[in-house]
């Protein structure tokens, strides 16, 4: 099992709408990220709007594609995309970089 970490900004301006539309995502994106592989998913935000993400998959190109292939995703991302900075025209699902994992303790 693969653990990712990635980051991203939040606008410090949308904070609390960012954690409050994140106390009720939609059913179906639950469901779409556990079919397509993202396992123990968290998301954990900063007071300046650093989002930090973390998840357990076997196949991060894999739980990727598959979200990319899931209707629900492509309005979830559309919706979101204003919430963050620095996308540089990608959607947020696109401007995740899975940081380098340097230690692990078991």
């Amino acid at each position: 099992m693969r653990r990712v970490c990635f980051l991203l900004r939040v606008r410090p301006e949308r904070l609390e709408e960012y954690r409050e539309r994140h106390r009720e995502v939609w059913p179906e994106m639950r469901e779409a990220l556990r079919e397509t592989g993202w396992g123990n998913y968290s998301l954990f935000l900063a007071d300046d709007g650093l989002l930090v993400g973390y998840l357990e998959t076997p196949d991060w190109d894999a739980a990727q594609r598959g979200m990319r292939d899931r209707e629900v995703n492509d309005r979830w991302q559309a919706e979101m995309a204003e919430f963050f900075t620095a996308l540089d025209g990608r959607q947020p699902d696109e401007a995740m970089r899975p940081l380098t994992e340097v230690f692990h303790l078991d």
